[in-house]
């Protein structure tokens, strides 16, 4: 089982959230891959796809903010 090893950026608070809660958010896990928190697109956004591009059936599509992941860079690893 994945554990969470770290927040990725900036707590949803530091990016203005009020309560702190429910909103976008990255986490790297202790086996080097990231979890995601944000709104499910997948309905929407599944038929808007590339055609090099596939979704698994237990794959999702989620959106974050773009100051979620702008954040988040100086915290991701280059390797």
């Amino acid at each position: 089982m994945n554990k969470i090893v770290r927040r990725v950026g900036a707590a949803p608070r530091e990016r203005g959230s009020i309560s702190g809660a429910n909103c976008p958010d990255i986490f790297e896990l202790d086996n080097g891959s990231f979890a995601v928190i944000g709104t499910d697109a997948t309905e929407s956004l599944d038929g808007q796809l590339p055609s090099d591009a596939s979704r698994g059936p237990d794959e999702r599509i989620v959106i974050i903010t773009r100051e979620t992941l702008v954040r988040a860079k100086a915290d991701i690893p280059d390797s």
